[in-house]
């Protein structure tokens, strides 16, 4: 997954944290996986994954 944050920092939000949780365990039945969830912004990008969030 990937999204922007139009502020250009891209430190992960707690409401990005818990949606992309949710969206994992809602995903994982049908057989998807989310490798990771990353977010752009002005002042580089965030990885979940790299920051341990998921």
């Amino acid at each position: 997954m990937i999204h922007n944050h139009p502020s250009g920092d891209p430190t992960p939000s707690r409401a990005d944290i818990d949606m992309t949780k949710t969206i994992i365990e809602t995903a994982r039945p049908l057989g998807i996986t989310v490798h990771d969830h990353i977010i752009v912004g002005k002042k580089g990008h965030a990885s979940m994954k790299g920051l341990l969030l998921i």
